[in-house]
């Protein structure tokens, strides 16, 4: 999950545009500028760009699909793609560049991706990427000589709850241990290999967890519907909001419910979902957009996955009743390229929603229409900013816009678009079916409703759990997450996702809301706790931080292209005992750079940890200056 690739590329496509007919060695290819292409691969090519070519911004898409061709995009085949969708080769090489899941060279037929996230990193992944590198033989970018494995890391595969963790393919594993490395390997030598299509889930049974306190209201149906069969969506009361919407209600009255039921933005910002709707509505621009943000890319945040695997029409029944009340007519999905079986899902789902009736024209025998396309995100952290996605939708890098114009006036194709997360929109159908009385008079006065929150890292049980909002860290902690590893004592808590503070044992009895966490020094953001025990060294924890904003800055602006790899290499050398006291206010200068001077959240960010790290934990950080010493027996003083 990057937006930086590797230094060196492939020679630039020579992105031809004529059709002439070209001989093969195989045949003419009509479209192909080269002769390098067989003709079986060129027809395959061929009937992908045709598949694709009508929809809008279908480059991406292209790329994607071509891609499972040979497992990579040689330079014949971008041009190819090129000369067929009239693009210059400049397009194809600046999209290519930027995806980290886009190959530019052959791999092996298992691609192994280890994941370094900061929650996989303080639960042992650089032990586990050694054990995996010696029962392969290998080292990180390498494949094996028999052609079978190729490995390579990931910023995070959004399946924290099992951390560490690695992806074989569509596979997820976690958990890891070696022995489980070396049983996994040695299925898949002797060709054992799962269907990921036939899974109940990627990673754990969400009916298995310690329910909450009360009946869940997003995550009612999981594990107790087919995520495949629209039938036990329906036996459930699925699409009755959407019906009582479109044929009870006006698409004023939907956006006051919205607006009066206090929901807040599930994705991180806590905006409130019914004025951003408002701000749509009333304009007479057309087409309008609904763009539900499946990218979840922020470590540590796994929650999306389950409502995407689990419920996929509860989303699509959101998106629907969010198009009717702003005049959209079109809603697409962008969900994470590591979601395999989400986009599985979420595809059958949409095409069961179409032919009962439920998407498509005239619902239920009024004149609104509304249709829903999925797109894959192809790995790049930044597209999760909502302005970036919409630039991945259009087939370009996701670099985020400048705002304003934010999308709700001005956002795909230059159009109204509504960006909402998953876990909002899974919020209406429930405001409509039951009332804004009822969903306000859950959770606090600052957040009303409920809430899905992950607890992941050093506790007993990591997973999620769906409570009203405003339960206090320590409840999050003992009661669910069934408290800290034995022996272990609290000692810090990322909230909210990888850009947010850290916080203390100060901290364990404050409300998990918005309001509650901002005035507290701290951030509710996805609902994301990231619990550490006093085995985490703070700095080795900021250093695993720092690499993932160093691999994820998209490189747009000077501020975050630089400052992140600064960032890095200055909280590296502390790490191994080679700092000096001149590095910090260094390091404090550089981070109001960074978040005066940088484009997006990315790079505003992505000092934060420290800042909050120089406030709550400077005499850990000193130590391994002024003595040259981890108090946590962590880091390795003196290496490299």
């Amino acid at each position: 999950m990057t937006a930086r690739r590797d230094e060196s590329h492939p020679p630039l496509p020579g992105g031809a545009r004529g059709k002439a007919p070209v001989t093969t060695p195989l045949g003419p290819c009509v479209s192909a500028p080269t002769t390098q292409i067989k003709q079986e691969i060129c027809d395959r090519l061929e009937a992908i760009i045709l598949g694709h070519q009508k929809r809008p911004g279908p480059l991406l898409p292209v790329l994607q699909d071509a891609q499972a061709i040979l497992g990579w995009i040689p330079v014949p085949m971008q041009d190819v793609i090129a000369a067929e969708l009239n693009l210059p080769g400049s397009d194809i090489f600046g999209t290519m560049s930027f995806y980290s899941l886009l190959a530019w060279k052959p791999k092996g037929k298992y691609l192994i991706r280890m994941c370094q996230s900061p929650p996989c990193h303080i639960n042992g992944a650089e032990n586990t990427l050694l054990a995996l590198q010696e029962e392969l033989g290998l080292t990180v970018g390498q494949t094996t000589a028999d052609g079978l494995f190729t490995l390579e890391l990931s910023a995070c595969l959004g399946v924290c709850e099992v951390a560490p963790a690695m992806q074989i393919n569509e596979l997820v594993f976690g958990n890891l241990t070696r022995e489980k490395i070396r049983q996994v390997l040695s299925d898949y030598r002797a060709g054992k290999v799962a269907d990921y299509r036939q899974l109940p889930y990627s990673t754990k049974d969400f009916r298995q967890y310690k329910p909450g306190p009360q009946e869940p209201v997003l995550l009612d149906n999981v594990g107790l519907i087919d995520p495949m069969d629209i039938q036990t969506y329906l036996a459930r009361g699925g699409y009755a909001a959407l019906k009582q919407a479109v044929t009870a209600m006006t698409p004023a009255a939907v956006i006051e419910a919205v607006k009066t039921s206090g929901l807040r933005g599930r994705g991180g910002a806590g905006f409130p979902t019914g004025l951003k709707w408002s701000f749509t509505q009333p304009l007479t621009v057309t087409p309008k957009y609904i763009v539900c943000n499946a990218d979840e890319g922020e470590p540590g945040t796994i929650k999306d996955r389950y409502l995407l695997e689990g419920d996929p029409h509860k989303i699509l029944e959101g998106m629907a009743i969010a198009g009717y009340a702003v005049g959209a007519n079109q809603g697409f999905i962008y969900c994470r390229g590591e979601y395999h079986l989400a986009q599985h899902r979420l595809q059958q789902a949409i095409k069961q929603t179409t032919a009962q009736g439920f998407l498509g024209e005239q619902l239920f025998g009024t004149d609104f229409a509304f249709t829903v396309e999925l797109r894959s995100g192809f790995g790049s952290y930044i597209c999760g900013e909502e302005t970036a996605l919409i630039e991945s939708i259009e087939g370009k890098r996701g670099y985020p816009r400048l705002k304003p114009p934010f999308p709700g006036v001005s956002g795909l194709w230059g159009c109204p678009t509504v960006v909402n997360n998953v876990e909002t929109l899974a919020s209406v159908p429930a405001i409509i079916n039951r009332g804004w009385a009822w969903y306000k008079s859950l959770g606090t006065a600052d957040t009303p409703g409920t809430k899905i929150y992950q607890i992941i890292g050093q506790v007993h049980t990591p997973r999620i759990v769906e409570t009203p909002v405003g339960l206090t860290l320590r409840e999050l902690i003992h009661t669910y997450g069934g408290g800290l590893l034995p022996g272990r004592s609290f000692k810090m808590c990322q909230t909210g996702g990888a850009s947010a503070p850290l916080v203390t044992a100060a901290h364990l009895d404050v409300p998990m809301d918005f309001g509650s966490m901002a005035q507290a020094g701290g951030a509710l953001g996805s609902g994301t706790m990231l619990v550490m025990d006093d085995s985490t060294c703070v700095v080795d924890f900021l250093r695993a931080v720092a690499v993932f904003f160093e691999h994820e800055s998209c490189g747009q602006c000077t501020p975050c292209r630089e400052g992140t790899p600064r960032l890095l290499q200055t909280i590296s050398r502390i790490c191994r005992g080679r700092g000096t006291m001149e590095d910090l206010p260094f390091l404090e200068r550089l981070a109001a750079t960074l978040q005066d001077a940088s484009f997006c959240p990315l790079g505003q960010s992505a000092p934060v940890p420290l800042l909050s790290a120089l406030k709550h934990f400077r005499p850990e950080i000193d130590a391994h200056i002024q003595e040259k010493s981890c108090p946590a027996g962590v880091c390795r003083m003196g290496d490299g």
